[in-house]
């Protein structure tokens, strides 16, 4: 592909962006890997090197790109901050500014050569599954816009994948979609679109990560896992969700488990995609204590399965889920604490 084919025609160079998908993440993560992977960055290199454990009370939304992030001290939020931690990766939302022009950064942005990753509701995206049956807040990746073909070009690497034109106007109507409450989908209907976009940039590019590098990420991890603070961090904030999120069950608040299933997938995605960082850096490495630190990972991430489908399951009615939710409760908290212990005592030698 080609810049400024014409005055209407808006494409990044060289090839369309390149799928970044694995099983546990969601669309928030394989977007971020889209673009760190055209910036030619091994995107598991920074979307795994940082694992923490963060849950905000009342801040969860119904939607799938939903990621823990406290704001800044302008009050902006930067998810590129939240999802890498230990690089200089960063992000922040933006909506048009001209309601006479709503394509007007997304030019800007094309033409800069840069990627738009922009929130969309599946309902209206005639290559998703739900297209046209249900409503859900997603994220795709814009990488081209020819205004006198009346398409735009998308990139989708959340199953069944996509890549290629959608007629602009099937793509405004999903773009700014109220998204409205949605019984076949609890979790990630209810949330206005708003026409949001991230603008997502890497400050510097990442140090070679060698043992040495790795281990002080690792360090700083287990201290913040391992130490009290005001907000819920660590095991001791985990404790804290899950007590609460166990008691509202036994209060009958569906919405304990409404707001579960969206902020379980993101710490879900993190513990996968450090788990695998460290069993890869441990087999590259010859250290089979690494990527046994890895797999316990890993784990963590598996467990949050049974926690989130119980509770999705148990939506109807959170008394009678309770118990069940509480014994997975207890089994993540159990898979969290060896995860802790095997990367710290690995930490503490590399």
């Amino acid at each position: 592909m080609t810049a400024g084919v014409t005055a209407r025609t808006y494409m990044i160079v060289g090839p369309e962006p390149e799928w970044w998908y694995r099983d546990l993440v969601s669309c928030l993560q394989a977007t971020f890997g889209t673009v760190l992977a055209r910036a030619g960055v091994d995107p598991l290199s920074v979307l795994g090197a940082g694992w923490r454990f963060l849950h905000l009370p009342g801040d969860v939304r119904s939607e799938e790109f939903y990621y823990p992030c406290p704001a800044d001290e302008s009050g902006q939020l930067d998810l590129g901050s939240a999802l890498a931690p230990h690089h200089q990766l960063r992000s922040r939302w933006w909506q048009p500014a001209d309601e006479n022009d709503v394509w007007r950064e997304v030019r800007e942005t094309l033409a800069d050569d840069r990627l738009v990753i922009a929130a969309v509701d599946n309902f209206h995206l005639p290559f998703r599954p739900a297209y046209g049956d249900v409503h859900a807040a997603h994220l795709v990746v814009v990488y081209g816009l020819d205004e006198t073909r009346g398409v735009v070009y998308v990139s989708d690497a959340m199953p069944p994948a996509f890549r290629g034109a959608v007629p602009i106007e099937e793509f405004l109507r999903s773009w700014g979609s109220a998204n409205p409450s949605d019984v076949q989908d609890a979790f990630f209907s209810d949330s206005q679109i708003g026409r949001r976009c991230l603008d997502v940039r890497l400050d510097a590019p990442p140090a070679p990560l060698t043992p040495e590098l790795l281990g002080s990420y690792l360090r700083t991890d287990v201290e913040t896992f391992t130490t009290a603070s005001a907000t819920r961090t660590g095991l001791a904030g985990f404790d804290a969700f899950a007590t609460e999120l166990v008691d509202r069950c036994r209060a009958g608040d569906a919405d304990a488990l409404r707001e579960l299933y969206p902020f379980g997938w993101g710490m879900q995605a993190q513990a996968s995609l450090h788990g695998e960082l460290l069993r890869r850096c441990g087999r590259q490495w010859n250290d089979p204590a690494l990527a046994g630190a890895g797999r316990a990972v890993e784990a963590v991430a598996h467990a949050w399965t049974g926690l989130r489908f119980t509770g999705a399951h148990g939506l109807d009615d959170p008394r009678a889920a309770a118990a069940d939710i509480a014994h997975h409760a207890t089994v993540l908290r159990g898979k969290y604490a060896r995860a802790v212990d095997a990367v710290g005592t690995t930490a503490a030698r590399l």
